[in-house]
């Protein structure tokens, strides 16, 4: 949490970035004092595990690359939790939305 307090605006900014380069994917919403929360819409012709690798994976390179000081404190390069949580929107696109808006504490 210290490091993201720190490095928040541009820890954003990447994962946002790497969206953008995927042409038919765009991000809706994002949120959160502490971690971070997506709304991504993505065709599914992309596998989400997929999605989910690249942006997990490039957005770590980049924060590294930009931030060389974080590689001697995750010397493994792991900079992301392992795990990550995907759900449809569908019909509960405006519950999901306010969920990721909402700014508590959450785990």
């Amino acid at each position: 949490m210290v490091i993201y307090n720190k490095l928040r605006a541009d820890i954003g900014a990447i994962p946002r970035q790497l969206i953008e380069r995927k042409p038919d994917c765009k991000q809706i919403e994002e949120a959160c004092p502490d971690h971070i929360h997506m709304l991504i819409e993505i065709p599914s012709k992309h596998s989400v595990a997929q999605f989910m690798g690249y942006l997990k994976s490039k957005s770590a390179l980049m924060i590294f690359e930009r931030h060389a000081n974080l590689k001697y404190k995750f010397g493994n390069r792991k900079f992301w939790a392992r795990g990550y949580f995907v759900d449809t929107v569908g019909k509960n696109e405006k519950v999901i939305k306010e969920y990721i808006k909402k700014p508590t504490y959450r785990r």
